[in-house]
Protein backbone atom coordinates (compact mmCIF):
# COMPACT_ATOMS: atom_id res chain seq x y z
CA UNK A 1 0.00 0.00 0.00
CA UNK A 2 3.38 2.12 0.18
CA UNK A 3 3.66 4.80 -2.00
CA UNK A 4 6.76 6.21 -3.85
CA UNK A 5 8.01 9.54 -1.77
CA UNK A 6 7.51 11.52 -5.07
CA UNK A 7 3.78 10.31 -6.03
CA UNK A 8 0.94 11.85 -5.16
CA UNK A 9 -1.84 9.92 -2.91
CA UNK A 10 -5.65 10.03 -4.12
CA UNK A 11 -8.25 8.87 -2.24
CA UNK A 12 -11.45 7.34 -3.84
CA UNK A 13 -14.97 7.24 -3.06
CA UNK A 14 -17.92 5.46 -5.05
CA UNK A 15 -21.52 4.22 -4.13
CA UNK A 16 -21.05 0.72 -4.97
CA UNK A 17 -18.21 0.45 -7.69
CA UNK A 18 -18.94 1.28 -11.20
CA UNK A 19 -15.65 2.56 -13.32
CA UNK A 20 -13.94 3.36 -9.77
CA UNK A 21 -12.49 0.05 -9.55
CA UNK A 22 -10.91 0.03 -13.00
CA UNK A 23 -9.36 3.58 -11.70
CA UNK A 24 -8.41 2.36 -8.55
CA UNK A 25 -6.66 -0.11 -9.75
CA UNK A 26 -4.40 1.94 -12.73
CA UNK A 27 -3.70 4.27 -9.36
CA UNK A 28 -2.43 1.18 -7.56
CA UNK A 29 -0.46 0.43 -10.35
CA UNK A 30 1.06 3.88 -10.18
CA UNK A 31 1.46 4.43 -6.48
CA UNK A 32 -0.75 6.37 -6.40
CA UNK A 33 -3.65 5.24 -4.54
CA UNK A 34 -4.21 5.82 -0.77
CA UNK A 35 -7.80 4.17 -0.08
CA UNK A 36 -10.79 3.35 -1.85
CA UNK A 37 -13.83 4.04 0.25
CA UNK A 38 -17.60 2.16 -1.42
CA UNK A 39 -20.92 0.90 0.20
CA UNK A 40 -20.57 -2.51 -1.10
CA UNK A 41 -19.42 -4.98 1.80
CA UNK A 42 -15.75 -7.04 1.08
CA UNK A 43 -18.04 -9.71 -0.21
CA UNK A 44 -18.82 -8.44 -2.91
CA UNK A 45 -15.93 -6.00 -3.40
CA UNK A 46 -13.63 -9.29 -3.36
CA UNK A 47 -13.90 -10.01 -7.22
CA UNK A 48 -12.64 -6.63 -7.83
CA UNK A 49 -9.45 -7.76 -7.21
CA UNK A 50 -8.03 -4.83 -5.63
CA UNK A 51 -5.85 -5.41 -2.29
CA UNK A 52 -8.21 -5.61 0.42
CA UNK A 53 -5.85 -2.95 2.26
CA UNK A 54 -6.72 -0.31 0.26
CA UNK A 55 -10.24 -0.93 1.47
CA UNK A 56 -13.13 0.88 3.28
CA UNK A 57 -16.18 -0.12 2.81
CA UNK A 58 -19.58 1.52 4.87
CA UNK A 59 -21.92 -1.29 3.62
CA UNK A 60 -24.64 -2.04 6.28
CA UNK A 61 -27.34 0.20 4.77
CA UNK A 62 -26.82 -0.17 0.88
CA UNK A 63 -26.26 -4.38 1.85
CA UNK A 64 -30.27 -3.51 3.90
CA UNK A 65 -31.46 -2.30 1.03
CA UNK A 66 -30.49 -4.84 -1.54
CA UNK A 67 -31.51 -7.48 0.57
CA UNK A 68 -35.26 -6.03 0.39
CA UNK A 69 -35.56 -5.59 -2.47
CA UNK A 70 -34.52 -9.03 -3.14
CA UNK A 71 -37.64 -10.31 -1.14
CA UNK A 72 -40.41 -7.12 -1.53
CA UNK A 73 -41.48 -4.22 -3.31
CA UNK A 74 -39.59 -1.61 -1.35
CA UNK A 75 -42.33 1.04 -0.97
CA UNK A 76 -41.22 4.01 -3.04
CA UNK A 77 -40.93 6.69 -0.14
CA UNK A 78 -39.45 4.22 2.00
CA UNK A 79 -37.09 3.77 -0.63
CA UNK A 80 -35.81 7.30 -1.47
CA UNK A 81 -35.41 7.51 2.35
CA UNK A 82 -32.75 4.85 2.21
CA UNK A 83 -31.20 6.15 -1.22
CA UNK A 84 -30.53 9.32 0.70
CA UNK A 85 -28.92 7.67 4.14
CA UNK A 86 -26.87 5.90 1.67
CA UNK A 87 -25.06 8.07 -0.24
CA UNK A 88 -24.94 10.87 2.94
CA UNK A 89 -23.91 8.28 5.03
CA UNK A 90 -20.59 7.06 2.98
CA UNK A 91 -20.15 10.92 2.23
CA UNK A 92 -20.32 11.32 6.33
CA UNK A 93 -18.36 8.62 6.76
CA UNK A 94 -15.49 9.41 4.91
CA UNK A 95 -15.51 12.97 6.23
CA UNK A 96 -14.76 11.17 9.27
CA UNK A 97 -12.04 8.81 8.39
CA UNK A 98 -10.28 10.24 5.19
CA UNK A 99 -6.54 9.66 5.34
CA UNK A 100 -3.96 12.34 4.61
CA UNK A 101 -3.94 12.80 0.53
CA UNK A 102 -3.00 15.03 -2.47
CA UNK A 103 -6.59 14.20 -4.53
CA UNK A 104 -9.91 13.15 -3.62
CA UNK A 105 -12.66 11.68 -5.76
CA UNK A 106 -15.87 11.33 -5.28
CA UNK A 107 -18.58 9.99 -7.22
CA UNK A 108 -21.55 12.23 -8.03
CA UNK A 109 -23.47 12.33 -5.43
CA UNK A 110 -20.70 11.54 -2.36
CA UNK A 111 -18.49 14.60 -1.90
CA UNK A 112 -20.90 17.04 -0.13
CA UNK A 113 -19.28 16.89 3.27
CA UNK A 114 -16.12 14.95 2.76
CA UNK A 115 -14.91 17.52 -0.54
CA UNK A 116 -14.97 20.49 1.68
CA UNK A 117 -12.98 18.42 4.49
CA UNK A 118 -10.17 17.29 1.34
CA UNK A 119 -10.14 21.13 0.56
CA UNK A 120 -9.77 22.18 4.40
CA UNK A 121 -7.03 19.69 4.37
CA UNK A 122 -5.18 21.19 1.62
CA UNK A 123 -6.12 18.53 -1.05
CA UNK A 124 -7.72 18.97 -4.55
CA UNK A 125 -11.41 17.63 -4.64
CA UNK A 126 -13.07 16.13 -7.91
CA UNK A 127 -16.37 15.55 -8.55
CA UNK A 128 -16.72 12.62 -10.67
CA UNK A 129 -19.79 12.83 -12.78
CA UNK A 130 -20.94 9.48 -14.72
CA UNK A 131 -23.60 11.20 -17.16
CA UNK A 132 -24.84 14.30 -18.12
CA UNK A 133 -25.82 17.24 -15.54
CA UNK A 134 -28.28 15.64 -13.20
CA UNK A 135 -30.47 18.50 -13.97
CA UNK A 136 -30.04 18.19 -17.73
CA UNK A 137 -30.57 14.04 -16.95
CA UNK A 138 -33.69 14.92 -15.36
CA UNK A 139 -35.17 17.32 -17.79
CA UNK A 140 -34.85 15.32 -20.57
CA UNK A 141 -35.83 12.27 -19.02
CA UNK A 142 -39.23 13.65 -18.18
CA UNK A 143 -39.62 15.28 -21.25
CA UNK A 144 -39.16 11.38 -22.79
CA UNK A 145 -41.46 9.72 -20.47
CA UNK A 146 -43.88 12.70 -21.17
CA UNK A 147 -43.57 12.04 -25.08
CA UNK A 148 -44.67 8.09 -24.54
CA UNK A 149 -47.44 9.02 -21.98
CA UNK A 150 -45.31 6.76 -19.26
CA UNK A 151 -45.87 7.67 -15.59
CA UNK A 152 -42.35 8.65 -13.78
CA UNK A 153 -40.37 9.23 -10.65
CA UNK A 154 -38.56 12.31 -10.91
CA UNK A 155 -34.98 12.56 -9.70
CA UNK A 156 -35.19 13.52 -6.03
CA UNK A 157 -34.44 17.06 -5.19
CA UNK A 158 -32.28 16.07 -2.74
CA UNK A 159 -29.82 14.49 -4.78
CA UNK A 160 -29.94 17.43 -7.58
CA UNK A 161 -29.37 20.15 -4.72
CA UNK A 162 -26.54 17.78 -3.38
CA UNK A 163 -25.32 17.22 -6.81
CA UNK A 164 -25.07 20.90 -7.82
CA UNK A 165 -22.93 21.99 -4.64
CA UNK A 166 -20.71 19.37 -5.67
CA UNK A 167 -20.07 20.82 -9.06
CA UNK A 168 -20.05 24.08 -7.59
CA UNK A 169 -17.73 23.31 -4.85
CA UNK A 170 -15.64 20.95 -6.19
CA UNK A 171 -12.20 21.98 -7.88
CA UNK A 172 -12.69 20.21 -11.48
CA UNK A 173 -15.34 17.86 -12.78
CA UNK A 174 -14.80 14.68 -15.34
CA UNK A 175 -17.06 13.51 -17.05
CA UNK A 176 -16.99 9.99 -20.18
CA UNK A 177 -17.77 11.78 -23.04
CA UNK A 178 -18.43 14.75 -25.60
CA UNK A 179 -22.29 14.71 -24.75
CA UNK A 180 -21.81 15.10 -21.14
CA UNK A 181 -19.59 17.70 -21.73
CA UNK A 182 -21.67 19.28 -23.54
CA UNK A 183 -24.46 19.23 -21.04
CA UNK A 184 -22.39 20.66 -17.96
CA UNK A 185 -21.66 23.76 -20.87
CA UNK A 186 -25.43 23.85 -21.41
CA UNK A 187 -26.55 24.19 -17.68
CA UNK A 188 -23.72 27.31 -17.07
CA UNK A 189 -20.59 25.20 -15.62
CA UNK A 190 -17.48 26.80 -16.56
CA UNK A 191 -16.16 25.44 -19.17
CA UNK A 192 -12.13 25.14 -17.71
CA UNK A 193 -13.51 23.38 -14.98
CA UNK A 194 -14.48 20.21 -16.77
CA UNK A 195 -12.44 17.53 -17.89
CA UNK A 196 -13.21 14.48 -20.23
CA UNK A 197 -11.67 11.41 -19.87
CA UNK A 198 -13.34 8.65 -21.97
CA UNK A 199 -13.74 5.09 -19.87
CA UNK A 200 -11.39 2.50 -20.83
CA UNK A 201 -13.04 -0.80 -22.57
CA UNK A 202 -12.48 -4.14 -21.35
CA UNK A 203 -12.00 -5.91 -24.81
CA UNK A 204 -11.25 -9.61 -23.62
CA UNK A 205 -13.88 -11.12 -23.70
CA UNK A 206 -15.23 -9.83 -27.12
CA UNK A 207 -14.23 -10.47 -30.09
CA UNK A 208 -15.69 -12.23 -33.11
CA UNK A 209 -17.27 -15.78 -32.62
CA UNK A 210 -19.52 -15.92 -35.54
CA UNK A 211 -20.85 -14.24 -39.37
CA UNK A 212 -23.33 -12.69 -39.56
CA UNK A 213 -26.68 -14.03 -41.84
CA UNK A 214 -26.25 -13.58 -45.39
CA UNK A 215 -30.26 -14.68 -45.64
CA UNK A 216 -31.75 -12.42 -43.11
CA UNK A 217 -30.66 -8.71 -41.77
CA UNK A 218 -30.48 -9.30 -37.55
CA UNK A 219 -30.54 -5.73 -35.67
CA UNK A 220 -29.24 -5.99 -32.13
CA UNK A 221 -29.84 -4.26 -28.97
CA UNK A 222 -28.07 -4.46 -26.04
CA UNK A 223 -28.67 -2.34 -22.50
CA UNK A 224 -31.03 -1.83 -20.13
CA UNK A 225 -34.22 -1.64 -21.88
CA UNK A 226 -36.28 1.32 -20.89
CA UNK A 227 -37.02 4.70 -22.32
CA UNK A 228 -33.78 6.41 -21.87
CA UNK A 229 -32.06 3.98 -24.04
CA UNK A 230 -34.50 5.15 -26.89
CA UNK A 231 -36.18 2.05 -27.24
CA UNK A 232 -39.51 3.15 -28.68
CA UNK A 233 -37.55 5.09 -31.67
CA UNK A 234 -36.28 1.33 -32.18
CA UNK A 235 -39.04 -0.20 -32.24
CA UNK A 236 -40.81 2.70 -34.78
CA UNK A 237 -37.42 2.57 -36.42
CA UNK A 238 -37.31 -1.28 -36.88
CA UNK A 239 -41.52 -1.27 -38.39
CA UNK A 240 -39.94 1.13 -41.04
CA UNK A 241 -37.33 -0.98 -41.84
CA UNK A 242 -37.96 -3.08 -44.99
CA UNK A 243 -36.41 -6.15 -45.96
CA UNK A 244 -38.20 -9.94 -46.23
CA UNK A 245 -36.13 -11.96 -43.36
CA UNK A 246 -35.59 -8.70 -40.95
CA UNK A 247 -35.35 -9.93 -36.96
CA UNK A 248 -34.68 -7.21 -33.99
CA UNK A 249 -33.13 -9.40 -30.88
CA UNK A 250 -33.11 -7.03 -27.34
CA UNK A 251 -30.85 -8.21 -25.06
CA UNK A 252 -30.63 -7.17 -21.44
CA UNK A 253 -32.60 -6.44 -18.16
CA UNK A 254 -36.39 -5.19 -19.26
CA UNK A 255 -37.88 -2.55 -16.92
CA UNK A 256 -41.36 -2.49 -16.17
CA UNK A 257 -42.23 0.82 -17.80
CA UNK A 258 -41.45 -0.87 -21.44
CA UNK A 259 -44.61 -3.39 -21.37
CA UNK A 260 -46.36 -0.29 -22.31
CA UNK A 261 -44.23 0.43 -24.97
CA UNK A 262 -44.35 -2.99 -26.32
CA UNK A 263 -47.75 -3.32 -25.89
CA UNK A 264 -48.45 -0.60 -28.71
CA UNK A 265 -46.04 -1.48 -31.42
CA UNK A 266 -46.23 -4.38 -33.53
CA UNK A 267 -43.90 -7.05 -32.13
CA UNK A 268 -43.39 -9.30 -35.44
CA UNK A 269 -39.71 -9.99 -35.69
CA UNK A 270 -38.66 -9.00 -32.34
CA UNK A 271 -37.26 -11.23 -30.06
CA UNK A 272 -36.97 -10.39 -26.31
CA UNK A 273 -33.97 -12.30 -24.51
CA UNK A 274 -33.21 -10.60 -21.56
CA UNK A 275 -30.11 -10.46 -19.42
CA UNK A 276 -27.07 -12.88 -21.03
CA UNK A 277 -23.71 -13.76 -19.72
CA UNK A 278 -20.68 -11.56 -21.40
CA UNK A 279 -20.06 -14.76 -23.77
CA UNK A 280 -23.51 -15.04 -25.48
CA UNK A 281 -23.47 -11.34 -25.86
CA UNK A 282 -20.80 -11.32 -27.74
CA UNK A 283 -21.70 -14.22 -30.20
CA UNK A 284 -24.84 -12.26 -30.66
CA UNK A 285 -22.93 -9.13 -31.18
CA UNK A 286 -21.03 -11.13 -33.96
CA UNK A 287 -23.60 -12.37 -35.49
CA UNK A 288 -25.52 -9.15 -35.83
CA UNK A 289 -25.40 -7.31 -38.87
CA UNK A 290 -25.61 -3.93 -36.63
CA UNK A 291 -26.04 -2.82 -33.71
CA UNK A 292 -28.10 0.04 -32.86
CA UNK A 293 -28.00 2.18 -29.02
CA UNK A 294 -30.61 5.44 -29.56
CA UNK A 295 -30.38 6.46 -25.94
CA UNK A 296 -31.99 9.48 -24.79
CA UNK A 297 -29.68 10.14 -22.23
CA UNK A 298 -25.92 8.00 -20.68
CA UNK A 299 -22.48 8.86 -20.06
CA UNK A 300 -20.58 6.52 -21.95
CA UNK A 301 -22.23 3.13 -22.97
CA UNK A 302 -19.39 0.24 -22.90
CA UNK A 303 -21.31 -1.84 -25.07
CA UNK A 304 -20.16 0.05 -28.45
CA UNK A 305 -17.20 -1.12 -27.95
CA UNK A 306 -17.34 -4.53 -27.05
CA UNK A 307 -19.65 -4.49 -30.10
CA UNK A 308 -16.82 -3.21 -32.26
CA UNK A 309 -14.73 -5.51 -30.92
CA UNK A 310 -16.60 -8.11 -32.40
CA UNK A 311 -17.48 -6.43 -35.57
CA UNK A 312 -20.93 -5.18 -35.44
CA UNK A 313 -21.13 -2.01 -36.95
CA UNK A 314 -23.06 0.51 -34.84
CA UNK A 315 -25.92 3.72 -35.17
CA UNK A 316 -25.93 5.51 -31.84
CA UNK A 317 -27.61 8.33 -30.72
CA UNK A 318 -25.11 11.33 -30.44
CA UNK A 319 -26.22 10.99 -26.68
CA UNK A 320 -24.14 7.34 -25.69
CA UNK A 321 -20.73 8.70 -26.17
CA UNK A 322 -20.37 6.97 -29.24
CA UNK A 323 -18.55 10.39 -31.36
CA UNK A 324 -15.73 9.40 -28.51
CA UNK A 325 -15.32 5.82 -29.90
CA UNK A 326 -16.12 5.90 -33.42
CA UNK A 327 -16.56 8.01 -36.48
CA UNK A 328 -19.57 8.57 -38.45
CA UNK A 329 -19.95 6.70 -41.77
CA UNK A 330 -17.11 4.67 -41.02
CA UNK A 331 -17.74 2.26 -38.39
CA UNK A 332 -21.27 2.70 -38.15
CA UNK A 333 -23.66 6.29 -37.93
CA UNK A 334 -24.67 8.40 -35.31
CA UNK A 335 -28.19 10.05 -34.89
CA UNK A 336 -29.95 12.53 -33.33
CA UNK A 337 -32.17 11.29 -30.72
CA UNK A 338 -35.73 10.53 -30.95
CA UNK A 339 -34.92 10.35 -34.67
CA UNK A 340 -36.87 6.70 -35.59
CA UNK A 341 -37.16 7.55 -39.23
CA UNK A 342 -33.09 8.43 -39.43
CA UNK A 343 -32.56 5.36 -37.86
CA UNK A 344 -34.68 3.53 -40.23
CA UNK A 345 -33.03 4.87 -43.07
CA UNK A 346 -29.44 4.14 -41.58
CA UNK A 347 -30.59 0.98 -41.33
CA UNK A 348 -32.29 0.30 -44.85
CA UNK A 349 -28.43 1.26 -46.64
CA UNK A 350 -27.32 -1.15 -44.23
CA UNK A 351 -29.87 -3.53 -45.16
CA UNK A 352 -29.23 -2.82 -49.15
CA UNK A 353 -25.52 -3.21 -49.26
CA UNK A 354 -24.13 -6.34 -48.23
CA UNK A 355 -20.60 -4.26 -49.19
CA UNK A 356 -20.89 -1.47 -46.55
CA UNK A 357 -21.53 -4.37 -44.28
CA UNK A 358 -18.58 -6.02 -44.80
CA UNK A 359 -16.34 -2.59 -44.77
CA UNK A 360 -18.07 -0.89 -41.31
CA UNK A 361 -17.71 -4.80 -39.96
CA UNK A 362 -13.59 -4.72 -41.29
CA UNK A 363 -13.44 -0.83 -39.54
CA UNK A 364 -14.96 -1.85 -36.70
CA UNK A 365 -12.38 -4.48 -35.76
CA UNK A 366 -9.45 -1.93 -37.15
CA UNK A 367 -10.60 0.84 -34.77
CA UNK A 368 -10.74 -1.44 -31.58
CA UNK A 369 -7.02 -1.63 -31.73
CA UNK A 370 -6.91 2.24 -31.50
CA UNK A 371 -9.41 2.29 -28.21
CA UNK A 372 -8.01 2.99 -25.05
CA UNK A 373 -8.20 0.53 -22.42
CA UNK A 374 -8.29 0.80 -18.81
CA UNK A 375 -4.58 1.40 -18.91
CA UNK A 376 -5.26 4.22 -21.06
CA UNK A 377 -7.50 5.32 -18.85
CA UNK A 378 -5.45 5.70 -15.89
CA UNK A 379 -3.08 7.45 -18.03
CA UNK A 380 -5.18 10.40 -18.73
CA UNK A 381 -6.69 10.64 -15.24
CA UNK A 382 -2.65 10.31 -13.62
CA UNK A 383 -1.95 13.25 -16.63
CA UNK A 384 -5.27 15.23 -15.32
CA UNK A 385 -4.16 14.90 -11.96
CA UNK A 386 -0.43 16.50 -11.85
CA UNK A 387 -1.44 19.03 -13.85
CA UNK A 388 -4.43 20.21 -11.54
CA UNK A 389 -1.92 19.84 -8.59
CA UNK A 390 1.33 22.04 -10.43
Amino acid sequence: MATTESSLRVVLAVNGVFHHFELAHELAKRGMLERIYSTFPWSRLKREGLDRAYLKTHYVLHLTQHGMQQVMRVPAGLNKQIDRRVRSGLDAYVARTLPTCDVYVALSGAGVLSGYKAQQRGALYICDRGSSHIRYQDQILAEEYARWGVPRIAVDPYFIDREEREYEQSDAITVPSGFAYRSFVEMGVPEEKLHRIPYGVRLERFQPSGEPSRDAFHVLFAGTVGLRKGVGDLLEAFQLLRHPNKKLRIVGPVLPETKSIFANHKMDGIEVIGRLPQQELARYMSTSHVMVLPSIEEGLALVQGQAMACGCPLISSYHTGGEDLFDEGVEGFLVPIRSPQIIADRLQKLADDPLLQQQMRAAALARVQHLGGWEHYGSLWEGLIKKLSS
